[in-house]
């Protein structure tokens, strides 16, 4: 059946462009403008979603963001707000948390042990035995969840921006808009947002079909749209407050970050629901929700209806109803009819069935709304003697608001119950904050405009340092909109107060039985308003729960703390732009003709390997393999090179690394190990002597800055005759690594190779293909290498040269990925991996870097004197059994010994010159010393064996880091 009705005179719908989209599969037909649940409603679908905890069917509730009954998930993003998020063209889309599909949900059986789960069950229920809770954590986790992510996720950019007003205006109904106006006409430069595509508000919805109304809503509409002082942001949300009036702006571009002299809240209010059995089913919805899809979507929102009241508003969301052909079959009022406006009277005059101090004791329906039935009511009692039914498949609720505050508590301001109003208003506001509209409790049209006039002058005023108080109650409305208690109870339940928690009015009274009766112990031990709507639509009637059970009123229940952000703000939101530089070495145009895959190492685009993305791990263990068995060149351009020159310059190098430098023969290198004050790893690299006042020091490429200014502080602190280059991007490198890297580099170079004239750790420099050069014997990856250095201009020559050159012996770029395995199969450590913040020498299995018995004091000596009794943890080496699965464990998996996390593992990989798998792993003592097989827990939860081994894992002996290709044969 099509729901769509004839075009509407203030709709937000294009009919002239069509859209198509898919749930499950099934294919949808859309307008431009469409939400995803009007379009679903308009051809006849009811149940948009399932309940988070017991997957009960839901369907339209607020269709304004205050619930996530409608909650969707595409192939690009989870947690889709159906209600406010607008159909595009191709939409595909699948429900979320449904173990089924959304008809026919088999975890809707969840619901039939609901008794056996109440309120705080799993803090009780599934810790003991211990070792069957991460059975118990899956399964809750897969049962409870909501959108999954997908791990291969496009990176999404948004750019933030900045911009400043004398006065911001929140919420572009009736009362922002006048607001705005008012202050504009005084010369303030104003910024209205609302968020929604358009402004207008509830006068576009709730007052659309009142003709009175439409003179003042084209006034409003067109003055704002013209008024040179006014910018208007349209699908904006102000999502949070912070000192001095700064406010982050939500935009569908990205966040704006608004600094404004002032702030006038006129956010008005949002409805809440009646609590009674059943008042969750797909058909039972907000008034304002049926008109919302009547004005904006031109959608019927059901054929049958049946609308509980208890306020003016009720009785205008009926004369809607009938306006757009749906049969108006009972009004239940919570209330009396004679305290109803013109509205009701229009009803009665109708004919329509009205029943004074009558409520809905329960819902009936499975899937969807089939009929309700009425009684009598009396402080939350039905007579059940004088149960009524009616049949429909519509029932509306329009029985209270609360108001939208959350950004008046984060500044400060406090709010108090008016039991005149039956409703929180502002009560006490911090300096530069103003309110209006329905939220300070006005609620004709007339009271509204006027209000917002006053708001204006006292914000005007203010700003202009003449600060003129004004009575805020001055335009608030006599009667109440709200009913003091919309609570009915039933003794089997399912009266749901929080609708995104699944909880119930019984929920609530055992959390408080149990002596959580602290409105934040409540929302704690229960979960109430802690889900994705943060309490929009259950605040409310949990503080008049809290309030009844204590026999005391509203004010003295309190309320939560409301905290940035109210509203859900996209990661890719609040990340914005990357304002970290992206560098590129040389190489880079040599790395994409041969097809690598980068990755970010640092600043640095770096490749990550050679080939096509769905060959990634064969390709990876090509290359590896090309380093063991024949040749391989990797860029290295992205190390840190600094030059440390002068006659101090050993003495800054003795004081800064672990290991003495000043005892370093001219031509040779040494390892450098770097740690703090206290002692914690922070950078290693290679220190290579030049001549007698003259160093070319190495540093890990995302420490590379680190170690200059290091170096730099320590000339400044100590006084030292020391000049320091960086030249980390003057200088490119590369390393040439294999059996046969002697043999073809030879060819190339007047520097003499021979192993006596050039030993493993030497340094020599001369000409490379005509360039100069810095060759360095490192032994990084574990075989027979040359670090080439040399000018960034020369990089590319010289690398083309060396492929050419090697291409006889099959030789390979390779990149960080088969650099990590090499490293990792000569037990080397990346610092920042095998290490964390907190890891010192001799945890990490590097006593021998540590000469503590040497007189010569350098960077943290004292504190690694102490450190080295008091190790509790080494890093150890671990290997799998041949044939396990290579992916089984992961870096920072932990390790378990007698149930107890005794470790985590650092390093792990397949290793193709091996055939098994092997890792690093930092181990506590004494069991490092203890024992020969370890315990890893894996995503599963299971535990997985593994061998404790000596390193390196891979030529213990050295010996292939000395000899060429001819004498390995």
């Amino acid at each position: 059946m099509n729901y769509r009705l004839e075009p509407q005179p203030l709709e937000w719908i294009d009919r002239s462009e069509t859209l198509q989209f898919t749930l499950e599969g099934k294919p949808y037909k859309a307008y431009q403008g469409d939400c995803i649940s009007s379009a679903l409603l308009a051809d006849g679908r009811r149940v948009l979603g399932r309940s988070f905890k017991y997957h009960r069917p839901r369907g339209v509730l607020t269709l304004a963001d205050h619930d996530v009954n409608a909650l969707f998930q595409s192939s690009e993003r989870p947690n889709i707000r159906g209600d406010v998020t607008q159909v595009t063209e191709g939409l595909a889309l699948s429900p979320c948390n449904v173990n089924g599909t959304l008809e026919n949900d088999s975890d809707s059986r969840i619901g039939w042990l609901s008794r056996f789960m109440p309120v705080g069950f799993y803090y009780k229920a599934f810790y003991q035995p211990r070792r069957l809770f991460p059975l118990w954590e899956n399964l809750i986790r897969k049962k409870a969840g909501l959108g999954q992510v997908d791990t291969s996720w496009q990176v999404e950019r948004q750019a933030k921006s900045y911009a400043y007003a004398d006065l911001l205006v929140i919420g572009a109904g009736a009362s922002g808009m006048q607001a705005a106006l008012s202050a504009a006409d005084a010369g303030l430069d104003v910024v209205l947002v609302d968020e929604n595509p358009h402004i207008g508000g509830s006068l576009d919805y709730q007052l659309a079909n009142d003709s009175s109304v439409a003179p003042e809503r084209q006034r409003l509409k067109n003055s704002v749209s013209q008024h040179p002082n006014i910018r208007v942001l349209t699908a904006t949300l102000a999502c949070g407050w912070y000192t001095d009036h700064y406010l982050p702006l939500l935009t569908p571009q990205g966040i704006i970050k608004l600094r404004s002299r002032a702030v006038i809240h006129a956010g008005g209010v949002m409805e809440q629901p009646a609590v009674f059995r059943n008042n969750d089913l797909p058909g039972v919805m907000m008034a304002s929700a049926a008109q919302r899809l009547i004005s904006r979507y031109a959608i019927k929102p059901g054929q049958r209806a049946v609308v509980l009241c208890a306020n003016d508003e009720g009785y205008r969301a009926v004369l809607d109803l009938l306006d757009a052909g749906v049969d108006v079959v009972a009004i239940a009022d919570l209330g009396d009819l004679n305290r109803r406006g013109d509205s009701a009277r229009q009803v009665v005059a109708k004919g329509i069935k009205v029943l004074q101090q009558h409520g809905v004791y329960e819902a009936l329906g499975r899937q969807s709304l089939t009929g309700v039935k009425l009684a009598p009511v009396s402080e939350g009692q039905c007579d059940l003697s004088r149960l009524e039914p009616f049949d429909c498949d519509l029932l509306l609720m329009s029985v209270g608001w609360a108001p939208a505050a959350q950004l008046i508590y984060q500044a400060g301001g406090k709010l108090a119950y008016d039991s005149g109003l039956e409703q929180l208003l502002p009560a006490q506001l911090p300096e530069g904050i103003f309110v209006c509209g329905r939220l300070n409790g006005a609620y004709t049209l007339a009271q509204r405009l006027a209000d917002a006039r006053a708001a204006a002058d006292e914000a005007v005023a203010w700003l202009a340092g003449q600060p003129q108080p004004r009575d805020l109650t001055a335009f608030r409305d006599s009667q109440p909109h709200s009913h003091p208690w919309p609570i009915i109870e039933h003794p089997k339940g399912k009266n749901f107060i929080d609708f995104d928690e699944d909880l119930q009015l019984k929920d609530l009274n055992n959390a408080m039985a149990e002596g959580f009766d602290n409105i934040e112990l409540l929302k704690r031990f229960s979960t109430v308003g802690m889900g994705p709507s943060q309490g929009k639509h259950a605040n409310m009637n949990a503080i008049r729960v809290l309030a009844r059970h204590h026999g005391i009123p509203i004010d003295a229940a309190g309320s939560t703390t409301a905290r940035p952000f109210f509203h859900p703000v996209p990661v890719s939101a609040l990340a914005g732009r990357r304002f970290r530089p992206e560098r590129l070495t040389a190489l880079h145009a040599q790395h994409l003709q041969l097809g690598a895959q980068f990755m970010e190492a640092g600043v640095w685009l770096r490749p990550e390997y050679y080939g096509a993305v769905a060959e990634r791990e064969a390709c990876i263990r090509n290359e590896v393999l090309a380093v063991r068995q024949g040749l391989g060149l990797i860029d290295v351009s992205t190390l840190g090179k600094i030059e440390v020159m002068g006659a101090d310059a050993e003495r800054l190098l003795d004081l800064v690394y672990t290991m003495k430098m000043s005892s370093l023969a001219i031509g040779m290198t040494r390892y450098g190990l770097m740690v703090d004050d206290s002692g914690v790893i922070i950078d290693d690299g290679i220190v290579a002597r030049v001549s007698d006042d003259r160093f070319y020091v190495t540093a890990t490429t995302s420490h590379a800055d680190a170690t200059f200014k290091i170096l730099s502080k320590q000339i400044q602190f100590c006084g030292l005759n020391v000049q320091l280059v960086n030249r980390t991007g003057s200088l490119a490198a590369m390393n040439l690594a294999g059996p046969h890297s002697r043999r073809i580099l030879s060819a190339l170079t007047d520097i003499d190779l021979d192993e006596a004239a050039f030993p493993y750790l030497g340094m020599r420099e001369g000409q490379l293909c005509s360039y100069p050069v810095r060759l360095i014997r490192v032994g990084f990856v574990g075989e027979l290498g040359y670090e080439i250095h040399l000018p960034h201009n020369a990089a590319a020559t010289v690398w083309q040269a060396l492929m050419q050159a090697g291409d006889s012996v099959g030789i390979r770029p390779f990149g960080v990925e088969a650099q990590r395995i090499l490293r990792l199969e000569k037990g080397h450590i990346i610092v920042g991996q095998d290490t964390d913040g907190l890891t010192n020498p001799f945890e990490a299995a590097m006593s021998w870097a540590v000469p503590l018995k040497s007189k010569l004091w350098f960077t943290g000596k004292p504190s690694l004197a102490l450190l080295k009794e008091r190790c509790k943890r080494r890093l150890v080496g671990f290997r799998l059994a041949e044939g396990a699965p290579e992916k089984q464990v992961k870096e920072c998996h932990l390790i378990i010994e007698g149930g107890e996390m005794v470790g985590r593992i650092t390093s792990v990989a397949f290793s193709p010159s091996l055939g098994y798998v092997i890792g690093l792993a930092m181990l506590d003592l004494p069991l490092a010393d203890q024992l020969e097989t370890i315990q890893i827990r894996t995503d599963q939860g299971a535990l997985l064996p593994a061998t404790l081994c000596d390193l390196p894992f891979y030529d213990p002996q050295g010996a292939r880091q000395r000899v060429d290709i001819e004498e390995v044969a």
